[in-house]
């Protein structure tokens, strides 16, 4: 078990400077206790986050072989570690273990490996006109992750930072600490100078109000709810630091009229059920043609019946429990609030599976003849929850997927030159063509309410980066 009693601050493990009450860690799957977190305050967010400073004028002129071997090194120690990790995550938010391996554990590595590969090519500086466009590391990084992908939402932030010369805070979720201070045990193992990498536990409230808000911290990058978003930006402002963000999502995955649906609707219930739905990036709206409406709902049913639910420590398990109890209550309400706005229960619903009374479970569930504007249909639900929304021709798909406050992901399903018409009048940042998985190096972000900047790949390092530009006579 990870040092859960414990600060990373300026190279060494620390504790509270002034005890806060703790954090119980449940484990969704029993909902038994198995840790206490200590939270931080706002002294602790502040030595940290003086620590990055301190550390930035010589770290950000590190050469890119110096920054290549600290990313090797953590690349090697996180390898031998993957096993560990894999395992912490399963505990912490009731993620199955073989998916904690092959999806959480693995993208978390394969980020690090990215942004060394990056690295080694990355144009720092170019002539241009009278002059050198340079581009210098931001300065001290906030880095702000939530719950459901604790490996990929921390490397996400974390790899850029280090490799283009950024110094950082890290404050993961409380709900899924594990990880977070396993990387941080990575990092100090690698050897990178202290205070370069600085990890702080506690409320968004408190820890992440006082890191959006310093004088000193440069550039904020949060993944999390809109709210939170926001909350962030307001705090941020007055000191006009950079705020990328990435938020909520609702996203569409439209299956036009000539789609294979006995290969697409299945395919389409996995993209809403991943990570147990829990992915701001899941496709949970289905739109469908309304003269196919019933052929797509028989299919999805059966895939969704499909799923083996239980003990996310057994290999053959394909959801496990949402993350926590908070989650739980509010997916019962959504579900009560579908059922109440008139949609049609397909399967699942209200309460927990049978035989699983104890643990976070919730129902794989599908709702159909549901109406874009109703709640179900607009609200990220979070779990495993897909609505089917009917549409009457390719326009009406096309101006129901752009019907959302969000704008982060789309799926479409047809023919290939059908599919590419329809994805570029799609507002969102990434969409997905005929069950295309997105290399790990693309860009990823969203439009519109779905935040701003990009993570991911050579876009990801911009986010990190200021452009200076040097004339001569």
């Amino acid at each position: 078990m990870p040092k859960l009693d414990k600060f990373f601050i300026n190279g060494q493990w620390v504790a509270p400077t002034q005890p806060q009450t703790p954090h119980t860690l449940i484990n969704p799957a029993t909902e038994q206790p198995f840790g206490q977190l200590a939270m931080g305050g706002k002294a602790d967010a502040e030595r940290a986050i003086e620590a990055a400073a301190a550390a930035f004028p010589a770290y950000s002129q590190t050469s890119r072989e110096e920054r290549l071997a600290y990313l090797d090194n953590i690349i090697a120690i996180y390898k031998r570690r993957f096993d560990e990790i894999a395992a912490a995550i399963t505990q912490e938010m009731g993620s199955p273990i073989s998916f904690s391996r092959s999806g959480q554990t693995e993208i978390g590595l394969k980020h690090f490996q990215i942004a060394r590969d990056v690295l080694a090519n990355f144009e720092f500086e170019h002539p241009m006109a009278n002059g050198t466009v340079v581009k210098e590391p931001v300065g001290v990084c906030a880095l702000i992750t939530p719950w459901n992908w604790p490996a990929n939402q921390v490397v996400l932030k974390v790899a850029p930072a280090l490799a283009t010369g950024c110094t950082m805070v890290l404050k993961p979720s409380e709900f899924s600490p594990l990880t977070a201070l396993i990387i941080a045990e990575i990092i100090e193992e690698a050897g990178l100078p202290a205070g370069v990498f600085n990890l702080v536990n506690g409320t968004g409230e408190v820890i992440g109000a006082t890191l959006a808000s310093h004088p000193l911290v440069d550039m904020v990058s949060i993944t999390g709810s809109t709210r939170a978003g926001i909350a962030v930006a307001q705090a941020a402002a007055p000191t006009i630091k950079r705020v990328t963000q990435e938020l909520g999502g609702k996203s569409a995955n439209i299956m036009l009229d000539d789609a294979d649906f006995a290969e697409a609707i299945p395919r389409a219930v996995s993209q809403c059920f991943v990570n147990c739905g829990q992915s701001c990036s899941a496709a949970t709206r289905l739109l469908v043609p309304q003269s196919r409406l019933e052929e797509a709902n028989q299919l999805a049913k059966k895939a969704a019946e499909s799923y083996k639910q239980g003990d996310p420590t057994r290999e053959n398990t394909d959801l496990g429990p949402v993350v926590s109890k908070i989650q739980y209550d509010r997916i019962q309400a959504l579900l009560q609030k579908g059922i109440d706005e008139g949609a049609t229960l397909l399967t699942g619903g209200l309460g927990k599976p049978e035989g699983l009374a104890t643990g976070y479970f919730v129902k794989p569930t599908i709702f159909t003849n549901v109406s874009n504007a109703s709640t179900i249909g607009q609200e990220e639900i979070f779990g495993p929850v897909l609505v089917i929304i009917p549409y009457k021709d390719e326009d009406h798909a096309i101006e129901l997927a752009n019907a959302s406050k969000y704008g982060l992901s789309g799926y479409i399903s047809g023919s290939l030159e059908r599919c590419e018409r329809v994805a570029r009048r799609i507002r969102t940042g990434t969409l997905n063509i005929n069950g295309a998985k997105p290399h790990p190096s693309l860009p990823f972000g969203g439009y519109k309410q779905s935040g701003n900047g990009r993570e991911k790949g050579p876009h990801g390092f911009e986010e990190y980066l200021e452009i200076k530009t040097i004339s001569r006579p």
